[in-house]
This record gives C-alpha cells, structure tokens and sequence, in this order.
C-alpha cells in the first residue's frame, strides 16, 4: 500500500476556512448588519431634516449604517464614531457645488450617538440658521468642522461643554461672538482652533487673554475676524507656549508688531498679512529658530530695511514681505541667507516695495529656491550671472524695476524654470541661444522693455527649443525681421503678445491654426507682419484680438469666437464687414477698424450686438447710409465713421442710444438736418460732423448738452444766426463753425462758456482715447473757437475777452466790422489770433504785444489804420498786407513820422 496520499488543492482550501473560523468567532456573524438600532433610528432621523438635491445621501436606506456613506463604526462596538458629510466639490464658484450642498437643518437627533467622535458638515448651504446649541451636548466629539457651510448669529457657548475636543473649526462670514470666556471648557483638549472670518468685534479688548488660556493650542487661525487692537504685552497668566501656527492676517490692528510675539519659540507659522503693522522689522525674530513660514505682506506701512537676522533663521522656507515700505539694499539679507548652511528657503516675495540697489551675486545661494519676486521695486543693473544657481527655481519676477543692464547668459542653466517675468525695465543687449538652451521646463515668458528695442534677440532662425510655452509676452524687443522658427513652434500657446518686435515677415496660417483653442488674448501690434489672415477659425475664449498697426491684407477674417475687443486698425485690410458679424463675435464690445480699404455698406447686423460699447470704421471706404437701426445697445458710447463715402441723412434711431457720448461722422457726404431726435442724447460730449452736405439752422437745444466738450459743424451749409442757447453749454471747449453761412452778430453772452472763461474741466480728452489717435487730432485745438468762413457780420463783442483760457481765436472771412477791442492782452493764453478778410478798422491795439503766448497772428486785409505796434515776434509782411492805411514796419510804407 502506498503511504503517500495525493492531497487535493480542495482539501488544502477546506483547512484554511476552517482554521479561520475556529481562531475568529464573529466570522460567521460578519455577514450580519454592525448598525445598532437606535443610532441608526437617530441617523434616519437627521437624515430627514436635511434637503439632499444631488443624492449624496441616496444610501441612508439599508439596515446596516455602518456602511453608509460618510459614517464610520468603531469595529468592536458597532457604534457611530464618525460622521463625514463634507461637500465633496470645494470650488465654491461653481454650479456642481451648489448642487452637492446639504441644506434644511440639523436635526437633534445626533445627540443620541454617545461615542460620536467626529462631525464634519462643511461646506454645504445651512441657510443662515444659527449653530443647534445642541452640538454642546454631544460631549464626545474630538473634532467638529462647521465651516463654509452658511451658519450665523452667535456662536454658542455651550460648545464650551465639548471638554474632549481637539481640532474646531468654525470658518464663516457670517458668525460672530460677544464672549470667549467659553473657551476656557476646551483649555485642556483643544489644539486646532480656526476661527477665520468670525466677528471678534464684540469680544473686547481680553480676547488674546481669552484664547491663551486654551493652554494646549498649536494652532490659531483668526484671519480677518474684525479684531482691532493687539496687544503689545501679554498678562503673566497667559500661555501661548504650545503654540505653532498664528494667524492674525486681515485684520486692522495699526500697531507695531508685538514683543510678545518672540516669546512663541515654537512657532512654525506666523501670517500677520493685510494688518497695518507699523514700523520696521524687530530683530527679534531671531529667537523663533522654528519658524518655516513668515507673512508680512500687504501691511503697506511697515519700513526699514530687510533684518539680516530673518536669513539666519534655520528653518525658513517660506517669506512674504510685499506690499510695504521697505527700503535699502538686498546684501546683508541675502549674504545672511548663503552663509546660512541650513537654508532651506523655497519662497521669497519681496514686491512691492522700495528697495534698490543692483542684486548681489549673494543670490545665487538660494539653491533651493522654487518662487523668487523682486517686481515693483527700483532694483538697478544687470541681472547678475550667479543666477545660474539657482537650480531648483520655477518662478523668477523681476517686472517693473529700473533694470537697465544685460540679462545674464546663465539664465540657461534653469532648467526647472516655468515662469519669468522681466517686463518692465530697460533691458538692453543680446538674447543668444544660450540663453534658452536649456529651458525645458519654461511654460510663461514676459519680456518688455522701452520702446526702442535695444534687447535684441539672436538666435538662429531655424532652432527648435526645448519648451513648449502657454504664455508669451515680448514688447519692444527686436525679435525680426523674419518670424522665426522657435515662435512658429509654440503652438500651445494661450496667451500670446508680441508688440512692437520688429517682425516684417508673414505668419504661417499653421501658427494660427496651431495656436491653443484656450487662447484668450492674440496680440500682434506694432509689428510690419505681411500677408493675409487664415479665414476660419475658431477661438471660443479669446477675449482680445489686436492686429493693429502692421501691414495684413485681404478679407475681414471670418473668425468664431467671443472676444470683447477687435483692433485691425491700421492695416491693409480690404473688403467688406462680414454680414453676421454679430453672430461671429457675439459678445464684442469695442471695434476698431479705422485706417484700412474696407469697403461697401456698414452692416445693419451691427445694431444686433447688445453688448457694442465703440465703433471705430474712420478713414476706410465705406458707402451707403449710415444703418437705422440702433435700438439694443445701452452700451454704445463712441460711433467714429468719419473719412468715409457715406451719403443720406443722420438716422433718427441714434437718439435710442442713451450712452452715447462721442459721434465723429466728419468728412462724408451726409445731406439733410442735425436731425433733433439727437437732443435726447443728454450725456454727448464730442461731436464733429464736419465737411459733409448738411443744411438748415444751427439747433438750439445743442446749448443744452451740459456735457459737450467738441463741436465742430465746420464746411457745411448751415444758415441762420448763432444761437443764444449754445453759450449755455458749460463744459464747451472746441467750437468750429467755420465754412458755412452763418451771419448776423456773435451773441454777446459768449462769455457765458464758462469752460474756457475759467479752466474748467480739465479732462481734455475725454472720451476721445478710444479712437487712440483722434485725442492727439483733437489735442491743439482745445479752448478754441473758430466761426470763420461765414457772413457774420457786427463787432468783436468785448465780452469775449472774458474767455480767458481761449488759445485759438478764428474770425477770418466774414463781414465784421468796427475796432479789434483795446483790452485783447486779456485773453493772455491766446496762441493764435486770425482776424484777416473783415472789415475792422482803427488801429491794432498796443496790447497784442502783452500776449506772450501768441504765436500766430494774421490781420490781413482789412480796414486797420495807423501804425503798426513793435511786435517783435510778427515781422512777416504778409500778417498786414491788404490794410491800405497801415504803415511802419514790416511794411515797405512808412508812417509820416518815420518820413524826414
């Protein structure tokens, strides 16, 4: 008989299920449900107050609550010790968060779970109830989080009760708390305490006290909680000695920053940002050699230069001391840090302030440094070439200093570099290859210096980088003529400014093409690009398009895509505006399109886009009416079609535009009247409307326009007499009603214009920058007023020499009479006086030579008599000729009294 049995692999498997059940009783008994009943009745129970729209919940209905979601058993005794009903979408701005938050009310059921350690109901939407007093009797609880979760009134002292507590958090904006004195039932459990956004307001002047007998805290959060004194000492019964982390930040406190403070050697965190603390940096934080995180950012008063001792501190990873008023140089800081064998720091923030001086090579100690911000400071000088140290950096902002050096070629050594930023300086020199060589890691590059371009890069036109960027920004550096290939092969971008480079060459359409959908701002200006524009494409998050000022040609792109702003001004674009334009950029606010061949009809479909804000088409080809149709746009402010070839009459609908403040319409063949719907623009400030066809009466109600600043109606056929309503216009600066056929007298009340009597609004160009070029059309003749051209007929009303601020006077060629007014030295800011082709008599006041401004003068051909004054300035013949009395120099006739 063979002794050796063949065992089954079954047999082996039966063993061991035997074994097991024989070493664990309850095995057999797992299968049955853990929950004990009653706490699973109070479970329901609270369940039922809430109101669960996304069904987080939708398993609080089998027999066996421990394998609910978001509750916990302890394994031995079955009984509820943990439950976790935190929303689990934390960005608060989006709708799926609003989605999954608990609302209704907490049910007090929850009392009955004896061992319930844990509670977590945060972030969901509780309505503005106030905290359930009842939480206070759940005397079990280890760690409660209400926070986010729309709770407010007062918070309950009874949570004083909860003596095992450990870890609270009660962050809100709608809390608040008139005592802590409650704090004292926790003095011995809790350690994490945050109270952020809570109203400590009505807590008084013990609240330090207060929490400091809460002796075993290591973390304190009170960040923008209204507290508004700070204690700058510390009774001797108070003990904050555990503690690790304080936060203070947000709150008004206008002190110095405290003794008291260095006393908490076992800090590792201390943020007093946004407080208002008040004179330098103490010395002191040498005793907290702990310390890992220091935030004293955005305190905007806090001065003195950078204590050497915050570099010797050992442990410190993480500094913020932007937005102050910190000055001096960088060396002993920085020399501090490099000699500090354990330094260890990997943020450094130091923007914002007023420190100087060029950055010592000391930097490139900073081994370890991952985020370095040196922006908004007036730093000087070349970056220096130990920056090349610095190998674990990703983030380098050195932006809006007075840099005026060279950038250092080892900047090629950062190969974790993601982001640099260096705009804003007066960089200068060569960009090689070198430079970029080994940036594998670069994802955002800003790059700006002063607009000659005196930062040239030099890099072979075919080299392929080793990055891939999602942002770029090159200003006013040299980069053409050629767009080169390590641009063409960035096609991830989704920010992309490339101003005033030097780039003469076209675009290939796979760039444009190749560029991210995500793109959000394409901006090519400034440049001599060449070429056409693909014709489709689609860019549904690109908000700003500007082209402007290069040399594109052909069509108007028939781009898709939600932009706000369109600028291809000054171009060669050609062509017609796009019917549907209003479907292609449904949301653009401001169109540019001035200084290119665009031809046909302005589209109606324009008056379709709500959101229109300006409508710039000047100096194109553009015929047919002026659309009819302006009824949707509440927005529209600024409509400049001047320059153009358009005919008809001004539409009646624009007075449906209650915005509107600016309409340049000069220079087109426009017939008919000032159509007197337009009165009901209230808010028009600039208006021109010159060198067109239209006729009738200069309207009255123009004069009621309290905010006209232009007027300009020159070379037109208007008639009648001036009215006496337009010197009722207070804020007139610019009024040209030359060229037309105006007669009768100029109204004595022109004094009235009290905006160029007094100085008045001195916002010159308002409204007009939107044109961008139109504000430097405009800019010499501001406190102007020029009527010649006319039949107007009467004196020189004296009353104009109340206009005081008047810089150029215009009365030439008309039919006026009598004598130029003795006291003319009054206008004593006037550049330009013509006065030439009337019929003034008498003589040419001695006065004129008092106007020390005056640069232009002509009073040629006229009735003037006698002899001319020494005007040192005018010696030009051609200012007098035409006047048959006049006599002495610079005229060839002599004054009898000069005749011997």
């Amino acid at each position: 008989m063979d002794l050796k049995l063949k065992l089954r692999p079954s047999f082996f498997l039966f063993s061991l299920v035997l074994i097991l059940l024989l070493k664990v009783p309850d095995f057999v008994s797992a299968a049955k449900p853990k929950c004990i009943s009653t706490e699973r009745q109070a479970l329901l129970t609270f369940r039922a107050s809430l109101n669960d729209t996304s069904g987080r919940l939708k398993s609080w209905s089998g027999p066996d609550c421990c394998n609910w979601s978001g509750v916990l058993c302890d394994v031995r005794t079955s009984h509820v010790v943990k439950i976790d009903l935190r929303n689990p979408v934390q960005d608060v701005r989006s709708d799926e968060y609003e989605r999954s938050s608990l609302r209704g009310k907490l049910h007090q059921s929850l009392t009955i779970l004896k061992f319930l350690s844990y509670l977590d109901l945060s972030s969901n939407d509780f309505g503005g109830l106030e905290i359930p007093e009842f939480l206070g009797q759940i005397v079990s609880l280890r760690y409660l989080n209400l926070s986010s979760s729309s709770f407010s009134g007062e918070i309950p002292a009874n949570l004083g009760n909860l003596s095992k507590l450990e870890s609270l958090d009660l962050y809100a904006s709608s809390l608040r708390v008139s005592n802590l004195r409650w704090l004292s039932g926790l003095s011995t459990s809790l350690k994490y305490l945050n109270m952020a956004n809570v109203n400590l307001s009505g807590a008084g002047e013990t609240w330090l006290e207060d929490f400091s007998k809460v002796t075993t805290l290591k973390e304190l959060r009170l960040s923008d909680s209204e507290i508004k004194n700070l204690p700058l000492s510390l009774s001797s019964s108070a003990n904050l000695k555990h503690l690790e982390v304080l936060d203070l930040s947000g709150n008004s406190l206008n002190t110095p920053i405290p003794n008291w403070l260095f006393s908490l050697t076992n800090l590792r965190e201390l943020s007093l940002r946004w407080c208002f603390l008040e004179g330098s940096i103490p010395t002191e934080f040498k005793n907290l050699k702990l310390l890992e995180t220091l935030d004293l950012s955005n305190n905007l008063a806090l001065q003195g230069e950078i204590p050497s001792v915050l570099g010797d501190l050992p442990r410190l990873k993480f500094l913020d001391l932007s937005a102050n008023e910190l000055n001096g140089q960088l060396n002993g800081f920085l020399d501090a840090l490099s000699r500090n064998k354990g330094n260890s720091l990997v943020f450094l923030d130091l923007s914002s302030n007023k420190l100087a001086g060029a950055l010592p090579e000391s930097l490139g100690a900073l081994r370890n440094l991952q985020t370095l911000d040196l922006s908004s400071n007036t730093f000087t000088g070349s970056v220096p070439s130990s920056i090349g140290n610095m190998a674990s950096l990703k983030k380098l902002d050195l932006s809006y200093n007075t840099m005026n050096g060279s950038i250092a070629e080892s900047f090629g050594k950062l190969a974790e570099l993601v982001d640099l930023n260096l705009m804003a300086n007066t960089w200068e020199g060569v960009l090689q290859k070198s430079h970029f060589v080994n940036l594998r890691s670069l994802k955002t590059i800003r790059l700006t210096t002063e607009p000659y371009r005196s930062l040239i890069f030099k890099v072979p036109s075919t080299w392929i980088p080793p990055f891939r960027l999602e942002l770029i920004q090159i200003e006013n550096c040299q980069i053409g003529p050629s767009f080169p290939m390590w641009l063409q092969v960035q096609t991830k971008l989704n920010y992309v400014v490339l101003r005033n480079t030097g780039i003469e060459d076209t675009i290939p359409d796979s760039w444009f093409s190749g560029i991210s959908s995500e793109v959000t701002y394409l901006i090519l200006a400034n440049n001599r690009i060449k070429g056409r524009l693909p014709q489709k494409l689609a860019f549904p998050k690109l908000n700003n398009i500007d082209l402007s000022s290069n040399s594109f040609e052909g069509p108007f792109p028939l781009w898709s895509t939600n932009a706000t702003e369109l600028r291809l001004y000054e171009n060669n674009f050609s062509g017609y505006i796009p019917q549907n334009i209003d479907v292609l950029m449904p949301r653009i606010q401001n169109i540019y399109l001035f200084h290119n061949s665009f031809t046909g009809n302005i589209p109606s479909s324009l008056c379709d886009i709500s959101g229109l804000q300006i409508l710039s088409l000047r100096k194109n080809h553009f015929s047919g009416s002026l659309p009819n149709c302006w009824h949707r746009q509440f927005m529209l402010y600024g409509i400049d079609a001047s320059e153009n070839n358009l005919s008809g009459q001004i539409p009646e609908s624009l007075d449906l535009l209650p915005s509107l403040s600016v309409l340049l319409l000069n220079q087109n063949a426009l017939e008919g009247k000032i159509p007197e719907s337009l009165q009901n623009c209230s808010g028009l400030t600039n208006i021109d409307l010159g060198g067109n066809k239209l006729t009738g009466k200069l309207p009255s109600w123009l004069g009621k326009l309290s905010s006209l600043f232009m007027l300009r109606l020159q070379s037109n056929s208007f008639t009648g007499q001036i009215p006496d309503d337009l010197c009722s216009a207070p804020n007139l600066r610019i009024l040209d009603l030359s060229g037309n056929k105006i007669s009768g007298p100029i109204p004595k009340c022109i004094s009235n214009l009290t905006a160029i009597a007094r100085g008045t609004n001195n916002e010159v160009f308002q409204n007009l920058v939107f044109i961008v070029t139109r504000a430097r059309e405009y800019q010499d003749i501001v406190n102007s007023i020029n009527l010649s051209g006319n039949n107007i007929s009467g004196e020189i009303p004296r009353e104009i020499l109340g206009l005081s601020y008047l810089r150029i006077l215009n009365l030439s060629n008309n039919s006026m009479a009598g004598n130029i007014p003795e006291k003319i030295s009054e206008l004593s800011r006037l550049e330009t006086l013509d006065l030439s082709r009337n019929k003034l008599s008498g003589a040419i006041p001695q006065s004129l030579a008092a106007i020390s401004s005056l640069q232009s003068l002509n009073l040629s051909f006229n009735k003037l008599e006698g002899s001319i004054p020494k005007l040192v300035k005018f010696q030009d013949p051609s200012i007098y000729i035409g006047n048959e009395l006049l006599c002495g120099k610079p005229l060839p006739k002599k004054c009898p009294k000069d005749i011997k």
